[in-house]
């Protein structure tokens, strides 16, 4: 009897471990092909843009090289570098469009393992997370850029004419406005760093001054001068961020709180 038992034991052992790797195999399978779609979304996002590179080139990416005074001079200096130049625009123009969609399937993919009653909130943080980083785009492209170009333009000596290789410029509109857009996304970072209990509204309560500080030598960096106007336009939108991230926490520690208390 002893020996039968131990065999049951044995093949119930088995069948669990065969379980977990098939529910391991199965989100493998599912990550795969959350990536595909994703991937083909944005191929589409490309190829669309592509179609209208033309304008996106001239009416967008160049835009603010042109309405500062003195205007850029953008040059090619490698024979590639204006392909180069199309497919970044094209690339980067795609990936902001079809970044809806690469959200939506990410959260597809984190859908399982959330409850039901979580489940249902699946569009709107795709909503929120998209809203987040394509006013980090905005905020980077219509301020940012016009100022830091701005100032780059008029710095320096007057004997010295700016001509800026066009990969260069690519390079650096590019980081501005990725950097800005992650950027952004902190009120969606506070909330589940908040939910997962690693941050508390409290926490950041009481480090809200040091984050100001932080957030002041920050924009005294990258603003092109350090009067208070300019550094305001770039420090009030942080501030502001901050100040969402503490109510989007609070928002998150309760949901975590009453979901604890649901369980016991």
């Amino acid at each position: 009897m002893s020996e039968v038992a131990d065999d049951t034991t044995i093949d119930e052992t088995e069948h669990d471990t065969d379980e977990k790797e098939m529910t391991f195999l199965d989100h493998l399978e599912e990550l795969r092909w959350r990536i595909v779609k994703a991937v083909l979304g944005l191929l589409v996002a490309v190829i669309g843009c592509s179609l209208f590179a033309e304008w996106i080139v001239n009416d967008v990416v160049l835009r603010p090289s042109r309405i500062i005074q003195p205007p850029l001079h953008l040059i090619n200096t490698v024979p590639y570098g204006q392909i180069t130049f199309y497919m970044s625009v094209v690339i980067v123009a795609g990936l902001i469009i079809s970044s809806p969609w690469i959200l939506y399937q990410l959260w597809k993919f984190v859908e399982p393992g959330l409850r039901e009653k979580e489940k249902k909130y699946i569009s709107g943080i795709v909503v929120s997370t998209t809203f987040c980083f394509l006013s980090g785009v905005a905020f980077a492209y219509f301020i940012m850029l016009p100022y830091m170009l701005q100032f780059f333009a008029t710095f320096g000596s007057s004997g010295i004419q700016n001509m800026i290789a066009v990969t260069e410029y690519m390079s650096f509109v590019l980081q501005l406005v990725l950097l800005s857009g992650l950027i952004f996304e902190l009120p969606m970072v506070a909330y589940f760093l908040a939910r997962f209990g690693i941050m508390t509204p409290a926490f950041m309560r009481h480090y809200r001054r040091h984050a100001f500080v932080v957030i002041l030598i920050i924009a005294a960096v990258v603003t092109p001068t350090t009067d208070p106007i300019t550094m305001s336009v770039f420090s009030i939108p942080m501030v502001l961020l901050y100040e969402i991230s503490i109510w989007v926490a609070g928002i998150a520690s309760r949901k975590r709180a009453a979901i604890h208390a649901e369980q016991e």
